[in-house]
């Protein structure tokens, strides 16, 4: 169970990364273009929020399940000494529940909008922010830390 979440895990957040970019540059060109927010603007917006709910459904279950975080929580303080602990009992959950509450914020904050600029100038700051400490807290390959690191697509 948990090495098929955990592979599913992997392979959403491509999902989340797509349509994260896509949302945020499609902001970008309509914020510098001044074009009207359009249905693909709305749609891109909904499919990176949907993706990022489903992630961190599945990150909850993950969390729950990982041996490395059952190990934090018998030992906390041990734990945040550990850099490959600390990353995945609080730096990762941290940083992608802050960034999953600015998707949904940034969503409400366009539907409110008025004006398609303004739209474009919510989507283009809270997606970029959002997108910003996605790609700092997802264990890339390259990361330093060797036990932090994981591949692109988990086997």
């Amino acid at each position: 169970m948990y090495s098929f979440a955990l592979w599913l895990h992997s392979l959403i957040r491509w999902a989340v990364v797509v349509t994260g970019l896509v949302a945020w540059f499609r902001a970008i060109g309509g914020k510098t273009a001044k074009r009207p927010w359009t249905p693909q603007d709305e749609l891109w917006g909904l499919m990176l929020t949907i993706s990022a709910d489903v992630q961190l459904l599945l990150g909850i279950g993950l969390y729950l399940l990982s041996p490395i975080t059952r190990i934090a929580m018998m030992n906390f303080g041990g734990a945040m000494q550990n850099e490959t602990t600390r990353f995945f009992a609080v730096e990762h959950p941290a940083l992608m529940i802050i960034a999953i509450a600015l998707i949904h914020i940034a969503r409400v904050r366009i539907r409110k909008a008025a004006e398609p600029s303004r739209k474009h100038g919510t989507a283009l700051v809270m997606f970029g922010i959002a997108m910003v400490l996605i790609i700092i807290a997802i264990p890339w390959p390259f990361m330093p830390a060797p036990f932090v690191a994981r591949p692109l697509l988990h086997p």
